[in-house]
């Protein structure tokens, strides 16, 4: 497989396994960059590493309490090394677990709580609807614990209207926080990579896939501040500055027909690069 890698593809998983590692490294339980490194080491012939962040990957899952996760993945090591003495000690601890307690699986951090943020727009003309954009979620965030007032919340957060192109980026919520200096922007990231469980990835380090970025709408990326940045085999990498907006997740979706991964970046990254490509 190796082989059929042209240089400009080995360089790009280079910068991919770079890029990751240091966010797995700050985030060891950040289970969608692990993946992402494991399939890069596969698609390098690099066996050793691809093993490890393996072992890493089923670790961190063991940790988030999804125990079937961590056994198939453990089990996929097996396959390759079936007397791996490191791997038949975690699955015997795992199967110890499974015998003496009931470990619910935790579902995937990346998607808002349910009955999370609603905000009526109007589609089309006289049309009202309710889309799910983070608000509800991101009001219980900062309202409701206490970072912000209410009225501070109403006064930066901007509801757009999906009728129409906005024809510029829209600044983001915890941008707007930051702008009038209500709360600091690197106070308003740290909460939200810990409540959404989000990867950190600063794109002004990234190398990003400018021609998939053009790919997309540009009302999309500029309405919600949202930027498919990178891909790799049948996933595309998004950077956002507010995890909880299931209506920007929706219209992706609909856009890529692929799957979504989707991680955390300030929001000035974003928006220098999305009005540097949608004028």
């Amino acid at each position: 497989m190796v082989s059929t890698l042209s240089p400009s593809e080995e360089g790009q998983l280079a910068q991919t396994i770079e890029m990751f590692e240091v966010i797995t490294q700050s985030q060891p339980h950040d289970c969608q960059s692990l993946e992402i490194l494991k399939e890069a080491y596969q698609k390098l012939g690099r066996e050793k590493d691809l093993v490890a962040t393996s072992k890493r990957l089923a670790h961190a899952y063991v940790q988030l309490g999804q125990l079937s996760s961590a056994i198939l993945e453990y089990e996929s090591i097996l396959q390759r090394y079936p007397d791996d003495p490191d791997v038949l000690a975690a699955l015997g601890e795992i199967e110890s677990q499974a015998t003496s307690l009931s470990v619910p699986e935790v579902e995937p951090a990346v998607r808002p709580a349910p009955g999370a943020a609603r905000s009526k727009v109007a589609v089309e003309p006289g049309a009202p609807t309710v889309i799910d954009d983070g608000r509800e979620t991101m009001h219980r965030l900062f309202v409701v614990g206490k970072l912000i007032s209410a009225g501070d919340f109403d006064l930066c957060w901007q509801t757009p209207d999906v009728s129409a192109p906005p024809g510029k980026a829209l600044e983001p919520f915890i941008q707007l926080l930051a702008d009038k200096e209500i709360v600091p922007l690197e106070k308003s990231l740290n909460l939200l990579c810990e409540k959404s469980r989000l990867g950190y990835l600063p794109l002004e380090k990234y190398d990003i896939d400018l021609e998939l970025t053009r790919s997309f709408p540009a009302a999309i990326c500029q309405r919600w501040c949202v930027l498919p940045f990178d891909r790799m085999s049948k996933s595309i990498f998004v950077a956002t500055a507010n995890p909880f907006n299931r209506e920007a997740a929706k219209e992706l979706e609909k856009a890529a027909r692929q799957r979504l991964i989707f991680y955390l970046s300030p929001p000035p990254d974003l928006l220098k690069v999305i009005r540097k490509l949608f004028r």
